[in-house]
């Protein structure tokens, strides 16, 4: 089991996530950033805003996700 932070994974906040794959950790992070964007939580909404700016353009929204993905492996087991 791994763990990383919202703010690790492009969120606005220090909630940690628990997961053994990064895909995992990747999905509880969708989840929280929805539920931060049901509540308008502007922190959140600011971050979901520059990840947008990073979608537009597919090659770097793929090294950025490849670049979390390799953060995450790196990271110690909990």
């Amino acid at each position: 089991m791994k763990i990383m932070s919202c703010k690790q994974l492009g969120g606005a906040c220090d909630k940690e996530f628990h997961a053994d794959s990064f895909d995992e950790i990747a999905e509880i992070s969708k989840q929280h950033g929805m539920e931060m964007f049901q509540k308008n939580d502007e922190a959140h909404l600011k971050a979901m805003n520059e990840m947008q700016q990073i979608m537009q353009k597919p090659e770097a929204m793929t090294e950025w996700f490849e670049n979390k993905r390799k953060e995450f492996e790196a990271l110690p087991e909990s």
